[in-house]
């Protein structure tokens, strides 16, 4: 039980630190090339580099997303790629592929190989298949019960890991057509354009231009949308299944997500391992994550439920309580401190200081200056500005403001 692992996103190298500070055992991050995200903040040789030497730093793991579905006239890049890939001795390799692992274990043999969740493993055999064939982690495909995870860790000796939180796709563990359909940018090449989140209308044909709603509300329709997943109740549940890596989704969100949803399921699993019989669930910890932006709460598959269960919510609209307007630089001995804004802040308004180890803080803001010290009446996005803070803050901690309710 005390191996059991936190694995976090890791969009760019911002969020790879904060995912680190914050209280992740390993992150996920994606190269420049055969990944699944291309629209995040993917990572080239120079910064996979340094992400591995931040890693190796605070003794975490880094693993690489190779996710993507190959196409024979890209094999001679992707060798070509494991072969610079290979010189950073990065932990492990995210693979869907059977073409892509066999090429992993050609150039990069002694490189762990984690089977990605778009392989779609939902059976003991599946997994003893991949484990024989050089996988040494599956990432269990996200519509399997709790029973089943059961069933495959009594039926598979490899490594288990599970989605615990974030986005889930209106497609089979995320490996849908639509956006090549819609737009011709293909989704299992990492160039997915979300039209699972696009409003939509339904048009009689004898009808044309006539737009009749579908469950609209003033915002739209959404009826392709997906509850998000959200397990931090149920780790001991997994970890008592046998769950070895449990994964938080969001390559592509913010740096405020990733640090908010990782500090609290660190502190759940923390507890949790610290003393399994006297564990309690502490409803703040489901009250932070109600903070970050996310579409209502759902346990997914884990109970059973099926996939009706997953779509066609009339409530799949995006939420959140607060907003992230800032990021600490440095703080001063004499309890000011720098400050970058990602949203615009106010003297005198009311915030909140987050921290790793759910450290926080509300506060009002004070006087506020440029770092020369000319007086200003707003913080701007991206402008440095220097604020007192809250006794305790410290470089890497954000700022958050309360949505106004209504």
């Amino acid at each position: 039980m005390s191996q059991v692992e936190l694995l976090a996103p890791a969009g760019d190298l911002e969020k790879l630190q904060t995912a680190i500070d914050y209280g992740a055992d390993a992150v996920y991050a994606g190269g420049e090339q055969f990944g699944l995200r291309a629209q995040a903040g993917n990572f080239n040789l120079d910064q996979l580099a340094r992400a591995r030497e931040l890693t190796a730093s605070r003794q975490k793991k880094l693993y690489l997303t190779l996710n993507a579905y190959l196409r024979s006239a890209e094999e001679e890049g992707l060798v070509a790629y494991l072969e610079q890939l290979s010189e950073l001795d990065l932990d492990a390799y995210i693979v869907s592929d059977p073409g892509v692992l066999a090429l992993v274990r050609q150039v990069d043999p002694q490189r762990s190989i984690h089977l990605s969740t778009q392989a779609n493993t939902t059976n003991a055999a599946a997994a003893r298949f991949w484990h024989q064939a050089g996988v040494d982690r599956v990432n269990l495909a996200r519509e399997l019960s709790l029973d089943e995870v059961r069933s495959i860790r009594k039926g598979a000796d490899l490594e288990l890991e599970v989605f615990v939180h974030g986005a889930l796709c209106v497609a089979y563990s995320g490996r849908c057509l639509l956006s090549t359909a819609l737009t011709g940018r293909s989704a299992n090449q990492g160039a997915c354009a979300q039209p699972c989140r696009w409003r939509y209308a339904l048009m009689e044909e004898t009808r044309p231009g006539q737009y009749f709603p579908i469950e609209e509300d003033s915002r739209g329709t959404y009826i392709m949308n997906s509850r998000d997943l959200c397990l931090i109740e149920h780790l001991p549940q997994l970890v008592a299944a046998g769950v070895n890596s449990l994964k938080i989704e969001g390559r592509m969100k913010t740096r405020y997500y990733v640090a908010a949803v990782t500090r609290v399921y660190r502190a759940a699993l923390d507890s949790l391992l610290e003393d399994p019989q006297k564990y309690r669930f502490d409803p703040a910890w489901r009250d932070e994550l109600d903070m970050v932006s996310h579409r209502p709460y759902d346990t997914g598959f884990l109970f059973g439920g099926g996939d009706q269960a997953q779509v066609h919510r009339e409530d799949s609209l995006y939420r959140r309580t607060h907003d992230f307007v800032g990021v600490v630089q440095q703080v001063f001995a004499d309890g000011r401190a720098l400050v970058q804004g990602r949203n615009r802040f106010f003297s005198g308004e009311v915030l909140g200081l987050i921290g790793p180890t759910m450290r926080q803080a509300e506060f009002q803001v004070g006087d506020l200056a440029t770092e020369q010290g000319v007086p200003l009446e707003v913080a701007q996005p991206n402008a440095l500005v220097v604020t007192a803070l809250p006794p305790g803050a410290q470089p890497g901690d954000l700022l958050r403001r309360q949505k106004e309710q209504g």
